[in-house]
This record gives C-alpha cells, structure tokens and sequence, in this order.
C-alpha cells in the first residue's frame, strides 16, 4: 500500500477534544481530500493502556463525497459505565478504492467526570455525521 505520494488521500484537518464526561459521545472531526476522488473508508483503530488493541472499526466515506468531505465520525460511550480516568488512543487513516493510505492522525482520550466536549474551530469542520466508530471499549467492571 502506498502512504501519501501525490494523488493520494490526503486528511487536511482534524480535531477531538481530549476529554470527555463518562456517557457522553466523543465526535472526531476530519476534512479529507483526495485528488483521484476515490476514498472509499475510514478507518479506525482504538488501543487502550493495559488492555491492547481493540477490532478495528471502519467507517464508509458517504456516497458523492469520495474527493472530499468534512464531518465528524463518533464512539459512544455508554451511559452509566464505570469510565473514570480510562485513556484511549484513537488513529484514523483514509483509504482509497486502491487500497492507498493516507498518513494516520491519532487522538487521545481520558474520561473524566467533570470533563465538558470542547467543540470543534469555528468555520473549520461540516456538523456532519459520517457514522459510527463500531467499537465496544472494556472498561475492566467487574459484575457480581
């Protein structure tokens, strides 16, 4: 697979806030491109510190948009879960119709209860949903 040579997707920007409240749902937004106008995936791969890696999640680039699109991919939390303190490493990479990556941008998470979602740069990102990131996170409850 070949990683950013011309012609290539290519993520422009990206944000997440660091924190967030157990339960909340965390957006991740991106504005991608791809000058052969094909991206087809994003792909998504979560790891946690003392658990590992988790399946990796992908997410369909919307039909009409495969040369660019912005918008926010998203995990949901859970409501109710015992979170507190857990930290996540999320990395997305766009892939295209010929199996081409773009470089991988990564994002940190820690939950934390009196945490509040920062929103994104004003005027940078679509409010868009581009779907969700379809993982299931351990956070190591113990059920009696």
């Amino acid at each position: 697979m070949n990683r950013n040579r011309s012609g290539l997707p290519v993520i422009l920007r990206s944000f997440a806030s660091r924190e967030i409240c157990p339960g909340d749902t965390w957006k991740v937004y991106i504005h991608a491109s791809d000058p052969g106008g094909d991206m087809k995936t994003i792909i998504c791969a979560i790891s946690q510190p003392g658990r590992g890696s988790y399946p990796v999640s992908y997410v369909s680039v919307p039909k009409g948009q495969g040369g660019e699109f912005s918008g926010f991919i998203y995990l949901n939390t859970g409501a109710g879960q015992s979170l507190p303190f857990i930290h996540l490493t999320l990395q997305v990479e766009i892939q295209d119709r010929a199996g081409n990556l773009s470089r991988p941008v990564s994002f940190l998470l820690a939950f934390n209860p009196r945490a509040e979602q920062e929103p994104p740069p004003p005027g940078l990102f679509q409010e868009q949903e581009l779907g969700p990131i379809m993982t299931s996170i351990d956070f190591g409850v113990i059920h009696p």
